[in-house]
């Protein structure tokens, strides 16, 4: 102790707070100024009244302390215990919750924001939180913003502990407990949670999580399902006494609960270098693992399809194995039932457009080109709406193809279309009708010339002759995009097979038995792209027919997984049917609030390193932090 001017033996004492400095003692003499277990009570028997004795230290005559040993005999347990100095309470408001607590010296260094603990009731149930705030609280009644005091902080060459309080506070998560046979004889009693409906013990001893079942029943993720990541806190892994050690976060995928989650729709949001095509490609690849089916309306078992849209030419490589994955590393994901390798049916549909050659040189995927066949364009005028179009001209617009393929039938092409525009006299009767205003049909005429050359009706083989080759069960389809010369020419294969995929899987006459009766996910990367919120009627179709495949997937097996940068860019009616949201790095503030996470984690997500993630699925689990697969499990980049 150091005792500042006074010698040794002194009878005088400091008569104030600010001259006792860091060293005088505890106000609250209920309280110990240390976790510690009391020594014998003056009172007792046998109890030593000589202030001069190992009881105590005398500060004057005729004075009696009871002694609290700081160091009690035994090993400690867990990392402190549940403090009352500030009240103990648990209510249905968070915000009126108060649970804190004491963590001991030796422990302080060890908790971190964010870690799972434990703390039990006497009945064997336990309490399953989080820490969500630490903080430093002075020991004693002491101003430290002194001279005296800073002074003698700058001399020491170590920060002592003990001359402070260091206090976590908890966030209560559920309760655990087991569900069995109440005389506690049944040894598979399941391990269940509940909303948190009661206090915990002053005192009680607060311990880490370290127990897998109890953490995933506290934190509510499913035992099997899709692999998404490791659980994690500040990007490190949350470990446990387990083999192996890691936390595995899986994504609902049965019936238990209702439908798949699959089928309400996931996005992966993250900016350039966050390494979301890594982990779209990981979770990919355990959608098309050989033992996965989903079970249709007819009572079938079938497996998923997946149709990918790809603007940078990476979603092949799913074909070929990945060459940076050891032998180590692919037993430690065998044995946590991670699915690995290439995707042998895996198929390149390359778009064809004239003039323009797809190199497709980084994998080994079959390739197959196609084309759009004008005869799309009945059923979706938005295709030939090379730009803006009033709710004047779009009316107009319907009436000409409708009057086009009459004379042309299905075969009739767009070279022909233009032709047919071109006529005079059909022009003048249509105005005479008091149908098609002149200013109208010349307003159309010029929009529908904006469109890309060399898109409709190339040398390949039509897209609605493909619909066996676009969606095959346990297949994955990948449309590559990045060759071709436009973001028009891009947007029109998209916008044409996506809309043939979702029209057949809604309808209830589709033109495809094959595309109806498979369950699909469609992927599609740099969505805000194509479902970007605008004033032009076409893309106000586009954006109500993802809007209605959003609302319906999931009665019909259709899943949407949406990758972009922007998801503040993503039309509002689609962006709200999305239940799984896995977010990695953004920079960008408006980014971070769009994808409309729980603040504790949106202030997370512009510090995590490339593979951490946030994932907040509320169907599926309480939000939480995951570290993504280092190694990807296909090939990945060059």
């Amino acid at each position: 102790m150091d005792l500042g001017d006074f010698e040794p033996g002194s009878d005088e004492r400091p008569t104030s707070d600010s001259d006792a400095g860091e060293d005088a003692p505890p106000t609250d003499a209920g309280e110990p100024a240390s976790s510690g277990e009391a020594s014998e009570s003056p009172g007792d028997p046998g109890a030593s009244t000589d202030p001069t004795s190992d009881g105590g230290e005398a500060t004057g005559p005729d004075v009696d302390f009871e002694s609290y040993d700081a160091s009690p005999a035994g090993e400690d347990r867990g990392l402190g215990a549940i403090a009352v100095s500030q009240g103990l309470r648990v209510a249905e408001d968070g915000d009126e919750t108060t649970l804190r607590a004491y963590v001991t010296t030796d422990n302080r260094d060890t908790v971190r924001l964010g870690k799972y603990l434990l703390v039990p009731y006497p009945d064997d149930e336990l309490l399953f939180g989080k820490i969500t705030a630490l903080e430093y609280a002075q020991e004693f009644q002491t101003d430290d913003a002194t001279e005296i005091h800073a002074r003698r902080a700058m001399r020491r060459d170590e920060f002592e502990e003990r001359d402070y309080k260091f206090v976590a506070e908890l966030d209560p998560l559920a309760v655990l407990f087991e569900d069995g046979d109440a005389s506690g004889e049944d040894e598979d009693a399941a391990l269940k949670r509940r909303m948190v409906d009661r206090v915990p013990k002053p005192g009680a001893i607060v311990t880490e999580a370290t127990d897998p079942d109890q953490i995933k029943t506290g934190l509510k993720i499913p035992g099997d399902g899709i692999f998404l990541g490791h659980l994690s806190v500040g990007g490190e892994k949350v470990r446990t006494a387990a083999q192996p050690p890691t936390i595995d976060y899986r994504l609902r995928d049965d019936y238990a609960d209702g439908d798949p989650l699959l089928f309400r729709h996931t996005l992966v949001a993250g900016g350039t270098g966050s390494g979301k095509t890594h982990a779209t490609k990981n979770v990919l690849r355990q959608l098309l693992a050989d033992d996965r089916t989903y079970e249709m309306d007819d009572g079938r078992d079938a497996r998923l399809a997946v149709v990918q849209f790809d603007p940078q030419d990476e979603y092949a490589q799913m074909h070929d194995d990945n060459p940076a994955m050891d032998p180590a590393t692919a037993r430690r994901y065998e044995r946590e039932g991670i699915v690995h390798g290439g995707h042998d049916d895996t198929l390149a549909l390359v778009p064809k457009e004239d003039g323009i050659s797809y190199g497709g040189g980084n994998h080994r995927a079959e390739q197959l080109a196609f084309t759009i066949p004008f005869s799309m364009a009945q059923d979706r005028p938005w295709l030939v709406a090379g730009s803006s179009l009033n709710e004047n001209q779009y009316p107009a617009l319907r009436q000409l193809l409708n009057r086009f393929f009459g004379e042309y039938g299905d075969g009739g092409t767009y070279a022909e279309f233009l032709t047919f525009l071109d006529n005079p006299a059909l022009k003048s009767e249509l105005d005479e009708a008091g149908r098609v205003h002149e200013a109208t049909f010349d307003a159309v005429k010029r929009r529908v010339r904006g469109i890309p050359d060399g898109v409709f009706d190339q040398s390949a083989r039509p897209i609605t002759e493909l619909d066996h080759q676009l969606v095959r069960p346990g297949g994955l389809t990948v449309i590559p995009t990045y060759h071709l010369s436009t973001s028009r020419a891009k947007e029109l294969f998209v916008l044409a097979v996506s809309s043939m995929l979702i029209d057949d899987k809604l309808s209830n006459a589709p033109d495809s038995a094959r595309i109806k009766e498979t369950p699909l996910l469609l992927g599609m990367d740099e969505a805000h792209n194509f479902l970007a919120d605008a004033d032009t009627v076409q893309a106000r179709k586009v954006i109500s027919k993802f809007t209605e495949a959003a609302k319906q997937g999931r009665k019909e097996r259709l899943g949407l997984c949406l990758v972009t940068q922007d998801p503040q860019d993503v039309a509002e009616s689609v962006f709200k049917q999305i239940n799984t949201r896995l977010v990695l790095n953004l920079g960008d503030e408006d980014a971070i609030q769009s994808v409309n996470i729980p603040p504790t984690l949106e202030d997370k997500v512009p510090y995590m390193e490339k593979g951490q993630a946030v994932v907040y699925s509320p169907d599926n689990s309480e939000p939480v932090e995951l570290v993504g697969l280092p190694v990807c499990l296909t090939r990945h980049g060059e």
